[in-house]
C-alpha cells in the first residue's frame, strides 16, 4: 500500500475487503481470523466518525474484534474458530467468539448498507436519512426501546456528508469509489459468514 494511503481509512478498507473477497469467492474459502480481524480493525474508525448517535455501535463493535485480534493468535480460520465453540458448548454465552463474530458481521453489514445509502444520496449534505435506514435495517431489530431512542436521539448530532468526507481525508469522486468498492466486496463476506452460522445450525437472528 502506498504510503499516501496509510492515513485515508477508506482506502485501507477497500483494499482489505478486496482481499477478503478473493478468498471468499474462491472455491475452497478458509478465511484467516486474523486477516479477517485486521479488516474489521480498518472499519472502526468509521463508527468514530458518525458521533454520539453511532457511540454504543462503536464501542460494541471495537470490542468484539479486538477479541478476534486476540484470538486469532492462536486460532487459524473462522471455521475452526466456531468449531471449538461448538465443541465447548459456549457459542451463545456472553463473550464466545463466535458470538463476537456475529456482532462484527452486523457492524460490517451496518457499514455496507450505510455506504450504499449514501451513494444514492449524492447531492444530499444530510447524513440522517443513509443513518437511520442502515441502523433500522442491521441493528435496530437487535437493540431494545432504551438503545434505540438514544440512537433516534443523537441522528441529530451526525456530521454532514462534506465533514465526514473531511474526516475521512477524502473527496466526494474518491469516496464514491472506495465506497463502492467496499459495498461490492462486503457483500459476499457477509454472505458466507451467514452461510456459515446457518450452515453449523446456529441461526443469525439472536
Amino acid at each position: 500500500m502506498a504510503d499516501s494511503d496509510a492515513d485515508k481509512p477508506l482506502r485501507q478498507i477497500s483494499t482489505a475487503f478486496k482481499e477478503l473477497a478473493v478468498i471468499v469467492n474462491s472455491p475452497s474459502p478458509e478465511v484467516p481470523v486474523a486477516q479477517f480481524s485486521h479488516a474489521c480493525s480498518l472499519v472502526s474508525p468509521l463508527f468514530g466518525c458518525l458521533g454520539i448517535a453511532f457511540k454504543f455501535a462503536e464501542m460494541d463493535y471495537v470490542a468484539k474484534v479486538d477479541d478476534l485480534v486476540r484470538a486469532s493468535s492462536s486460532i487459524s480460520t473462522l471455521v475452526v474458530m466456531m468449531d471449538k465453540d461448538i465443541e465447548a458448548d459456549c457459542v451463545r454465552k456472553a463473550g464466545s467468539h463466535t458470538r463476537n463474530l456475529l456482532r462484527v458481521k452486523r457492524g460490517l453489514d451496518m457499514v455496507k448498507v450505510l455506504f450504499e445509502q449514501i451513494i444514492a444520496s449524492e447531492g444530499d449534505n444530510s447524513l440522517k436519512d443513509p443513518a437511520t435506514k442502515s441502523y433500522a435495517q442491521v441493528f435496530a431489530p437487535h437493540h431494545g426501546w432504551a438503545i434505540r431512542k438514544a440512537v433516534s436521539l443523537g441522528m441529530y448530532a451526525l456530521p454532514t456528508r462534506a465533514h465526514l468526507l473531511h474526516l475521512l481525508k477524502e473527496d466526494e469522486a474518491a469516496a464514491k469509489i472506495h465506497m463502492q468498492s467496499y459495498v461490492n466486496s462486503s457483500a459476499p463476506l457477509i454472505t458466507y459468514l451467514n452461510n456459515l452460522f446457518l450452515s453449523k445450525q446456529l441461526g443469525i437472528d439472536w
